[in-house]
């Protein structure tokens, strides 16, 4: 998946984040970080191939955007992934729990005996 591949780095991960509060332009993001804008340019190309980052032109800027296709897909992937670790930890714990009480005898319930009842 494209998507761990362009997330793997921290400054692209640094970059989404920046992204999700709000649109910047590509020199916004240059600022922010002690890069080079070639560097920024390269790491936007694969957020923008991975379909985490989209762009837009206004006038001289191209303004960029966190793009909801990729995270959804992201989220997509999270979420089957989860069912499926939740059903194996399910099966898991059925299998622990059935372990445990066909290796532990039942203990026997202790019955205190009663005190005797005192006549008022």
């Amino acid at each position: 998946m494209q998507t761990f591949t362009a997330l793997a780095d921290p400054t692209r991960r640094k970059i989404v984040e920046l992204l999700a509060e709000k649109e910047m332009s590509a020199g916004d993001i240059v600022e922010l970080f002690d890069v080079s804008a070639p560097a920024i340019s390269q790491h936007l190309k694969v957020l923008r191939d991975a379909s985490l980052v989209k762009v837009r032109v206004e006038g001289q800027k191209r303004m960029h955007s966190l793009d909801v296709s990729g995270i959804r897909e992201l989220e997509v992937w999270l979420n089957h992934m989860k069912r499926f670790w939740n059903l194996q930890l399910d099966r898991l714990e059925k299998e622990l729990r059935a372990d445990l009480s066909s290796s532990t005898p039942k203990a026997k319930p202790v019955i205190s005996p009663r005190a005797p009842r005192q006549k008022p």
